[in-house]
């Protein structure tokens, strides 16, 4: 690994990159909100932003990710989630970094409510109604949030709107997610994952997981992968990307862009690190000859904290556990503890496998978090 080239990452949780990053080859030097084990465990070095809760600023991101390359000549960077909101930071970025992704007016395009709306009726893409002021019949809307992700940022139409948000009308169908791969000018199709939710009585929509390849009927997933590579297209997005919609029956919505590699990525990592080279290739406007292969079926979760527990236990971690909180860390009702995944022939498959390994992780979890009020 000292031989291998430097890349910086910089994303909302960067473990993900860092290993696409190793299996490619290069040393990943990491600053993210968490610098979990994990993360530490992929990269030459890391670092955390001075308040998670406050997001990415340019400033403090610039300063960490300076001190990350003093002695080093990085590549470039490559950035995950964290920046839908606040592009400026991309732009930012640009001027000190060779940056592996959508540019910031590119990303602030696809992440405008109003232009992806003009965008699918110009190409004929079924897509929510949006509005701005208080609909007549709330109970048909929900508020979204510009630039929001993870689902946490979606609630009921009950109340007015707040900087950055919009109203959307409800439509029905499943969630799935098609990933791309983008030159600027044109895209290829890697494939399609079913998502879920993990509700909470507050955070009603927030991810659950994802399985790939997506559970569905193969004509109406080559319909939303043929519309998603239109507006990959249509927006000149570079990289690899996703494009989400709900799914029914009787045909399909699109609901957004998402400019940067996201939350799929783990399901779609593959072991030779071709998808993070292909990524570096198509942002710099080379696609694939032939495009990626992906064979078995992958699902992935997110174990999340069923009570308060004012120190994370030491736990022995099983190997399908990622992103895993650090010990002693004070984790509130409802945050993230760690990324499980599972591989198997079939989707309906590793959907089950991972959801069963969820359930003997939250138990595993609660008896060491007991043990340790005990003790």
């Amino acid at each position: 690994m000292s031989e291998a080239k430097a890349i910086l990452i910089a994303a909302a949780s960067g473990r993900a990159l860092a290993a696409a990053a190793r299996l490619s080859g290069y040393r990943p030097r990491v600053v993210d909100f968490f610098d979990d084990d994990d993360t530490r465990a992929l990269a030459s070095a890391t670092a955390s932003i001075a308040d998670p809760a406050q997001g990415f600023t340019d400033d403090d991101l610039i300063s960490r990710l300076r001190e990350l390359a003093r002695g080093e000549t990085p590549i470039g960077l490559v950035y995950g989630s964290g920046f839908e909101d606040r592009p400026e930071i991309l732009a930012a970025l640009a001027k000190e970094f060779l940056v592996f992704g959508n540019n910031a007016p590119n990303v602030a395009r696809a992440k405008d409510p109003r232009e992806l709306a003009a965008l699918c009726r110009e190409l004929d893409i079924p897509h929510p109604e949006i509005r701005f002021d208080l609909p007549g019949d709330p109970e048909h809307w929900l508020i979204k949030r510009q630039g929001g992700g993870g689902g946490i940022h979606i609630r009921p139409a009950d109340a007015p709107l707040e900087a950055g948000d919009y109203y959307q009308r409800r439509v029905p169908g499943a969630p799935v997610s098609v990933l791309l791969l983008a030159d600027g000018h044109s895209a290829q199709i890697l494939g399609t994952s079913s998502q879920w939710t993990a509700e909470s009585p507050n955070l009603p929509y927030r991810f659950g997981g994802a399985v790939r390849p997506a559970l569905g009927a193969n004509a109406q997933l080559a319909a939303m992968s043929e519309a998603g590579q239109k507006i990959v297209v249509a927006l000149g997005l570079v990289g690899l990307n996703s494009v989400d919609f709900l799914a029914e029956a009787n045909g399909f919505h699109l609901l957004e862009v998402n400019p940067r590699p996201g939350a799929t990525l783990d399901i779609f990592m593959d072991r030779d690190g071709a998808l993070f080279d292909a990524h570096l290739a198509a942002c710099r406007g080379h696609l694939p000859r032939q495009p990626l292969v992906f064979t078995k079926a992958a699902a992935t979760a997110i174990a999340y904290a069923p009570r308060e527990l004012p120190s994370m236990p030491r736990l022995a971690w099983p190997d399908w556990c990622k992103d895993r909180q650090r010990p002693g860390t004070f984790l509130r009702a409802g945050d993230p503890v760690c990324t499980l995944s599972a591989e198997a022939d079939t989707a309906a498959a590793a959907r089950a496998r991972v959801g069963e390994r969820l359930a003997l992780f939250d138990d595993y979890l609660l008896r060491e978090a007991q043990k340790e009020c005990a003790a």
